[in-house]
């Protein structure tokens, strides 16, 4: 039915004088029914969650913080600070700081 699956886009201004569409927030309005449904499979999927999402992800499940990945990293780049020069080795560094604020 288009009346249940319909969601009102609206864009909210970061800055006080917007210029550009990268100065707006985007914020979904769904309907009751729809939020209703996928609060429902929410709560469904959520014992599975944690066997679902790769243990590197934390992001989404119960009892998993950032900092966890926080300390994954930094105990890797130790090990390979301390590894033999010339195995092959190395990291890279991705900002995803815009991950979220993002309009598709």
């Amino acid at each position: 039915m288009k009346e249940v699956n319909g969601t009102l886009l609206v864009l909210t201004p970061k800055t006080p004088n917007p210029e550009s569409i990268h100065n707006f927030w985007p914020i979904s309005l769904c309907n009751v029914s729809c939020k209703l449904i996928t609060k429902i499979i929410a709560n469904r999927l959520q014992p599975f969650m944690s066997s679902l999402i790769s243990p590197n992800q934390s992001s989404f499940v119960l009892r998993r913080h950032i900092l966890d990945n926080i300390v994954i990293a930094q105990e890797l780049i130790y090990s390979m600070h301390r590894m033999k020069k010339g195995t092959g080795f190395m990291t890279i560094k991705v900002d995803l700081e815009k991950a979220y604020d993002r309009l598709s």
